[in-house]
């Protein structure tokens, strides 16, 4: 299975995810029918896979509730998904959202920009999403986050352009 998280823009940018079942005899795609995950204008959107619960995990942006950055876990059930309650993991303008499943200690870093670069790590229970402290890894303007899982020495990296420094990408 494979699992597309969206904005649909035709309707009222709201976040959807679909779920799609690979043919390996002659390699196609068919998908269910898309899943409303959030209601409100969804931008920045991320996934990861939670191979320890089974479950996916999309970050987003809730534009219509200030630009809250939140979380939900997905499960899939054939060809659909279902989805516990949403959790902000940052109360202020979110963007740069990007997520990695850490397969070393089951758990999920976010990375993302509020005033500054910083990363949570989160938790997954069922199909609830919890996070601990934020941690700043750049003080300075922040863009283009990508949090990635790096199995070769079980870490989380994450690359950013730092926006304060010529927009020179750094991790």
């Amino acid at each position: 299975k494979v699992v597309v998280a969206f904005r649909d823009t035709g309707d009222s940018n709201k976040g959807k995810a679909v779920v799609g079942t690979v043919d390996s005899s002659d390699n196609s795609i068919s998908f269910g029918s898309a899943v409303q995950f959030e209601a409100g204008n969804t931008q920045h959107i991320s996934m990861s896979f939670d191979s320890s619960a089974n479950k996916v995990v999309i970050a987003y942006r809730d534009t219509s509730d200030s630009g809250f950055g939140r979380a939900i876990v997905g499960t899939v059930s054939g060809t659909s998904i279902s989805f516990g309650s949403a959790n902000a993991f940052n109360g202020s303008t979110t963007t740069h959202i990007s997520i990695a499943y850490d397969v070393a200690n089951n758990k999920h870093v976010v990375g993302y920009v509020a005033t500054s670069g910083l990363a949570k790590v989160a938790t997954v229970t069922g199909t609830s999403i919890t996070f601990g402290s934020s941690a700043e890894f750049e003080s300075g303007t922040t863009i283009l986050t990508r949090a990635v899982y790096d199995p070769n020495i079980e870490r989380v990296h994450i690359f950013y352009a730092d926006g304060g420094d010529n927009d020179k990408g750094k991790a």
